[in-house]
């Protein structure tokens, strides 16, 4: 049976969420997403039940304002226990009555998860563009050399946030998944995150004009700490210019000023340049995901 998620089994759901975050993307199935979680308009969520009264499957959605600017919802999690496609099509009916007026919603699934893609598949889902999760944990960190009016500068909360802005959303614009430009009150919720690190959050400056961000987090991969670096981004006018490298050393210097010895980033499949420089730089790929995209009449 599948029933909207009540206040009651929110905790049920959570401890679903746990068991078979590993199956799925976990990008907001992390213990801090889930501590802060609640069924809501920007969070509308369903359960299936079985005879027993357990939750055997799940579909959660995510709504906030920035997905809504870009027309589309992202989900937490779509999975059942029961491994057949007309479940998976009963919670995808009942979720998409909350999508009214945009035009799409996706999720990442491992590729290594091939039954998940079957049904997703199935159920008319169409893949979008793949991403791979890279890690470096070579001790040995590269010098960089910025040309002469080059300068990279520490992020400044409550004053930076219109300037991350401006360079992370020209960087952006044609990155699939990334078009929808991010807000100053973004920028400012950063640094307001548990996974903030003071000065990880960089910009890169020719002649005082930014032209350069990268920013270092705080997280854990496979239970150890680890550095993630992201977003890295350079206007387009100034890219092709070794800035990029320029930025990524300068972050592999800073995690290994703040004790971490291992770094993390993410990056599109179609964005070959780029995973060609993290590889350069000692990056190796232990992961890949597929993004698969829905599309509403």
């Amino acid at each position: 049976m599948v029933e909207v998620l009540g206040k009651g089994r929110v905790e049920d759901f959570l401890v679903y969420c746990r068991r078979h975050r590993s199956e799925v993307d976990d990008s907001f199935l992390y213990e801090e997403d889930l501590r802060t979680f609640e069924p809501n308009a920007e969070n509308p969520t369903y359960i299936v039940t079985n005879g027993s009264g357990d939750i055997v499957g799940a579909a959660s959605l995510i709504i906030d304002e920035y997905h809504q600017r870009g027309n589309r919802a992202r989900f937490r999690i779509f999975h059942s226990e029961l491994n057949d496609v007309q479940t998976y099509r009963l919670l995808l009916q009942s979720i998409l009555k909350h999508t009214v007026g945009l035009e799409k919603v996706f999720q990442f699934i491992p590729v290594v998860n091939k039954e998940l893609i079957g049904f997703i598949e199935e159920l008319k889902f169409s893949l979008e563009r793949y991403t791979f999760l890279l890690v470096r944990e070579d001790p040995e960190i590269p010098s960089y050399h910025l040309p002469d009016g080059y300068e990279i500068k520490a992020f400044h909360p409550g004053k930076d946030e219109e300037i991350w802005c401006q360079v992370r959303n020209a960087g952006f614009a044609k990155l699939l998944g990334n078009e929808t430009p991010i807000t100053p009150e973004m920028a400012a919720k950063m640094t307001k995150e548990t996974d903030y690190l003071e000065g990880g959050m960089m910009i890169l400056y020719h002649h005082n004009h930014p032209v350069g961000v990268i920013r270092g987090a705080d997280d854990e991969y496979e239970n150890r700490p680890i550095m993630n670096i992201g977003p890295i981004a350079v206007i387009p006018e100034y890219q092709g210019k070794g800035l990029g490298r320029s930025l990524i050393r300068a972050s592999l210097k800073y995690a290994k000023e703040k004790g971490y010895d291992r770094t993390v980033l993410c990056v599109n499949g179609e964005n070959e340049r780029a995973k060609a420089l993290y590889l350069q730089e000692g990056f190796k790929q232990v992961e890949a995901v597929a993004c698969y995209q829905y599309f509403l009449s």
